[in-house]
C-alpha cells in the first residue's frame, strides 16, 4: 500500500499560513531541495508570505542550486528570479557574518539532509545556530526526513577534539536524527540557549525510508543521486579519507570502492577472512 504523503516542515508552515513568522525579517539557509509538496520553492513561499520579509539567502556547500562539486568554494551573488542577495557560507566564511545578519530577526533552515555525520549541511546549520544564539536571533528549522531512517544508528561517535564542517557533532556516523532533532540535540548539549523552533513534519515515522514518504527524492548534492546511494554513502564515505576512490564523478558514486593498485582477489580474500557480519 502506498503511504499517505508526508508533510514536511515547509508544508506545515504553509498550512498554518506562515502565522508563526509574521513580522519576521528572515535570512534563509536553503538550496534546490527547499521545496513544498507542490514543487514551490521555500524562497518563493517566504518571499510572498503575508507579513514576512525575506532579507537574503545563505548558501551551503554545493551552492544554492546544489550543482557545484564537493569542496569547491561558493561565490556570493543573487537569486536569479527575485534578485534577493545570496551570501556564501562555504567560502571565506562558514558562519553568517554581521553583514549577512543586518536587520535580520530570524534565520530559517530548510534543506534535505542525508543522515550521515560527515555531510556538511547540518554542520552549517549548527554554526548558524551558534551565531543566532550570540545575537539573540530566532532560529527556525523546517524539518525534513532522515532519508535512511530514524530508527537505525550505526558507526563510531566522533572524537570530542575534532571540530570541522565534516565533523561537528559528537554523534555516530549514521545518527538517525532529522535535521530538526539534530538542532534540538545540539542546542541542549552545547548549552547554546538559542531561540530555537522546529516546525515538525506531519505523517513521518521513524522506520520510513525516504521513498515511503510519498515524496520525490531530489539529489541533495551531485553524487547523492538516490536513497540507495544516501545509505551506501554512510558506509563508504569514510574511504574518502584514504587514497582509494569511492566513484565520485562516475555513473555510480558510493557504490564501488577501488584503486588501480588493489589486487581484487587478494583484497576480497582478506575481507572475507575477517568474517565481518
Amino acid at each position: 500500500s502506498v503511504p499517505a504523503e508526508t508533510l514536511f516542515g515547509i508544508d506545515v508552515l504553509k498550512k498554518e499560513n506562515f502565522t508563526s513568522l509574521k513580522g519576521a525579517k528572515i535570512s534563509l539557509i536553503t538550496n534546490h531541495t527547499g521545496l513544498d509538496k507542490d514543487g514551490v520553492t521555500t524562497v518563493d513561499l517566504l518571499r510572498n508570505a503575508p507579513g514576512v520579509t525575506l532579507v537574503n539567502i545563505l548558501a551551503t556547500e554545493h551552492g544554492f542550486t546544489g550543482q557545484v562539486e564537493h569542496g569547491v568554494a561558493i561565490e556570493s551573488g543573487s537569486e536569479t528570479l527575485s534578485g534577493i542577495p545570496v551570501f556564501s557560507l562555504y567560502g571565506k566564511t562558514t558562519r553568517p557574518t554581521d553583514e549577512m545578519l543586518k536587520n535580520v530577526t530570524a534565520i530559517v533552515f530548510d534543506i534535505q539532509d542525508v543522515g550521515t555525520r560527515f555531510y556538511t549541511y547540518a554542520a552549517t546549520m549548527a554554526q548558524a545556530m551558534e551565531e543566532a544564539a550570540k545575537k539573540n536571533i530566532d532560529f527556525i528549522v523546517l524539518d525534513r526526513p532522515n532519508p535512511i531512517r530514524g530508527d537505525i544508528v550505526e558507526g563510531d561517535i566522533l572524537d570530542s577534539d575534532i571540530h570541522r564542517l565534516t565533523g561537528y557533532f559528537e554523534v555516530p556516523v549514521r545518527h538517525g536524527f532529522t535535521v530538526g532533532e539534530l538542532a534540538y540535540w545540539f542546542n541542549i548539549t552545547r548549552n547554546l540557549n538559542a531561540n530555537l523552533r522546529v516546525v515538525l513534519m506531519d505523517g513521518w515515522k521513524r522506520d520510513f525510508w525516504f521513498d515511503e514518504t510519498g515524496r520525490s527524492f531530489i539529489a541533495p548534492s551531485p553524487n547523492i543521486r538516490s536513497v540507495d546511494i544516501a545509505l551506501l554513502y554512510s558506509g563508504i564515505g569514510c574511504f574518502e579519507a584514504t587514497n582509494m576512490s569511492v566513484g565520485r564523478g562516475t555513473p555510480g558514486p558510493f557504490i564501488n570502492v577501488g584503486a588501480p593498485w588493489i589486487d581484487g582477489k587478494k583484497f576480497a580474500r582478506h575481507l572475507n577472512g575477517r568474517h565481518l557480519p
